[in-house]
């Protein structure tokens, strides 16, 4: 589990694979939320438009999704990575409406808490969710991409 992530827009791969020292910082447009593990996160979300559904998926399911959310840079022994989020969700994550992501939001609130319990991220996960969906937005119309960078 990441204890700080930011989901950034950036122009491609390279510029992404560049935040991984720092961070993205000031110059990236960015949404932040903490403990939670960024890969099953999107994992999640891309389920859920692919396959929408209200109930949570099992831990089996959700590990066997296909494709898994890809690395733009893998974690060493530091624990950073960068994910790209793949197209398609970035896409539906643009046109997503409100009740989607309420929906998507209750669902992963779900998941979550049945596997943390009390230990459960503090952030208001729809609001993560929306401006995440901002993001996607924006890196469907200047097309850019949208990343994930956790540590």
């Amino acid at each position: 589990m990441a204890h700080d992530i930011l989901f950034f827009l950036a122009a491609d791969d390279e510029a992404a694979a560049a935040t991984r020292l720092r961070g993205p910082g000031a110059a990236f447009e960015s949404v932040s939320c903490h403990f939670i593990d960024p890969d099953t996160a999107i994992a999640e979300w891309d389920m859920y438009f692919e396959e929408p559904s209200a109930e949570a998926p099992s831990s089996e399911q959700l590990y066997a999704w296909r494709p898994w959310p890809e690395w733009v840079v893998p974690p060493l022994n530091d624990g950073v990575e960068v994910i790209a989020l793949p197209k398609r969700l970035t896409r539906a994550l643009a046109k997503a409406s409100l009740a989607e992501l309420e929906e998507l939001a209750d669902r992963w609130t779900a998941r979550l808490w049945s596997e943390d319990g009390d230990e459960m991220t503090d952030d208001d996960l729809l609001a993560v969710l929306q401006g995440v969906a901002r993001l996607a937005a924006s890196a469907v119309h200047t097309g850019g991409g949208l990343y994930s960078w956790s540590f």
